[in-house]
């Protein structure tokens, strides 16, 4: 079994919350042990992340065995204030969190294009 991560100073761009979400989106079957790996935090630190999650109403999960299959709210508003009046749902989040690089790729690519349109 591998150790604590190292800690971690100062403030980070990426919430731990956000970090896991991601993680369970691109493994719905994926476990405690490998999410806090993947996160650099601890398996403590990550089950009271999920039971926030579920808490909240972005996350559900479903025993199967001995493990876990874990199911995202991907309409779900996100719960600053900004966020909820733009509308910003879960699954617009997990979208620039994405690990397929193409899709990072079209997405900076939008991003960029309406930059200079704005600026036009």
């Amino acid at each position: 079994m591998g150790g604590v991560p190292e800690p971690h100073t100062g403030w980070t761009f990426i919430t731990s919350h956000a970090r896991v979400l991601a993680v369970i989106a691109e493994n719905p079957n994926a476990r405690i042990r490998d999410i806090a790996a993947h996160c650099r935090l601890t398996e403590r630190a990550v089950q009271k992340i999920i039971a926030d999650l579920e808490q909240a109403g972005f996350l559900s999960h479903t025993r199967q065995g001995r493990s876990n299959t874990y199911r995202i709210e991907p309409g779900k508003v996100l719960r600053h204030p900004a966020e909820a009046e733009a509308g910003l749902t879960v699954a617009s989040l997990l979208a620039l969190l994405a690990q397929d690089e193409e899709r990072r790729a079209e997405l900076l690519a939008v991003g960029a294009r309406t930059r200079i349109e704005e600026s036009r």
